[in-house]
C-alpha cells in the first residue's frame, strides 16, 4: 500500500510529510495540554505556573512520538543517537519559541485553553528548518527523500 505522499514529486515529499507529522503532533500536544489542564484543575485564567507545567507535559509526550515519526516517515532515516541529539536540541529551541508564543498570546488576552494550539502552530513553522539540519541526507536537495526499498512511501 502506498501512502498519499508517495505520489508527490520528490522535491516536496519531505516537506509534505513534515506537515502531516507536525499537524498530528500539534493536535496530540494540544490535546494532552488541555487534558493536563483539566486533570490538574487549573483555572486557565489564573494559575499561570501550572499552565506552563501542563504545556510541558504535552510537549514532552508529543516530542517522543514526533521523533520517531520524523525520523522514519518525514526524513526517511533510521533513529540514531546522533539525530536524536540534534532532534532534542532543535525541540528545546522549539519549546522556547512555543513558550514565547504562549506567553505573548496569553498576554494578548486569549484564554490559556485557547492559546496552546496557535503557539504550537507558529513555532512549528520555524521547527522544520531547524530539524532539516539534523536529518540531513546524502543527496543535494534536503527536501528530497532518498529512494530506499526499505521505506514504504
Amino acid at each position: 500500500m502506498k501512502l498519499p505522499t508517495a505520489y508527490l514529486p520528490n522535491e516536496v515529499r519531505s516537506a509534505a510529510r513534515f506537515v502531516i507529522v507536525g499537524t498530528t503532533g500539534m493536535f496530540v500536544q494540544d490535546g494532552i495540554y488541555r487534558l493536563a489542564l483539566y486533570l490538574m484543575g487549573v483555572d486557565p485564567e489564573g494559575e499561570a505556573g501550572l499552565v506552563y507545567v501542563a504545556f510541558a507535559i504535552g510537549f514532552i509526550i508529543e516530542m517522543v512520538l514526533n521523533y520517531f515519526f520524523s525520523a522514519w516517515y518525514t526524513f526517511g532515516t533510521k533513529p540514531t543517537w546522533k539525530n536524536a541529539g540534534g532532534f532534542i536540541l532543535a525541540r528545546v529551541i522549539n519549546y522556547g519559541v512555543q513558550n514565547l508564543f504562549l506567553w505573548m498570546i496569553i498576554a494578548a488576552g486569549i484564554s490559556a485553553n485557547n492559546a496552546g494550539f496557535p503557539s504550537i502552530f507558529l513555532a512549528g513553522i520555524v521547527n522544520f528548518f531547524i530539524l532539516r539540519l539534523f536529518f540531513k541526507q546524502k543527496n543535494k536537495n534536503p527536501l528530497q527523500v532518498p529512494k530506499d526499498e526499505n521505506i514504504q512511501s
